[in-house]
């Protein structure tokens, strides 16, 4: 039982520094692609609901979405991997619900990787959370006025 637990938790600890590193570096490079000197002077006589605002916005959300889409993936092979879910769609769904943290039920995944999903869940409200003030602060570069 020890041992078990000692395995959940450097996976799942693992997996957190990975998720971070990745989200870290996802936005960085988000944000040097949208600091370019072009970009930045554009970017001040963007009318929030003109075309050009429009596609700004909407680059920032579907990057995001496409970042949280790689940590799920990588928490759901994580589950395939060690068998602690089913089969590669289960295992997805239980990734998203978890990273969500929507939660469903924990009769999904098996006792001995439960850890994994609680802080898949821990992760996601975190990660959620800093994307949430990434965008808004992408979104106040283009003036309102």
């Amino acid at each position: 039982m020890h041992n078990t637990l000692l395995l959940q938790f450097a996976v799942s600890s693992a997996m957190v520094v990975l998720c971070v590193i990745v989200h870290g570096f996802g936005l960085f490079g988000l944000t040097r692609a949208l600091r370019s000197e072009a970009n930045v002077e554009r970017l001040r006589h963007i009318r929030p609901l003109s075309p050009r605002g429009a596609i700004f916005t909407l680059s920032i959300v579907v990057a995001i979405i496409a970042l949280h889409g790689v940590e799920i993936w990588a928490f759901a092979l994580v589950y395939f991997a060690v068998g602690a879910v089913h089969g590669l769609e289960p295992s997805l769904y239980f990734s998203t619900i978890s990273y969500s943290t929507v939660g469903y039920s924990d009769i999904h995944i098996t006792a001995n990787w439960r850890l994994i999903g609680a802080f898949e869940s821990i992760l996601g409200m975190l990660l959620l959370g800093w994307s949430t003030s990434f965008f808004f602060r992408m979104l106040g570069r283009i003036d309102a006025h």
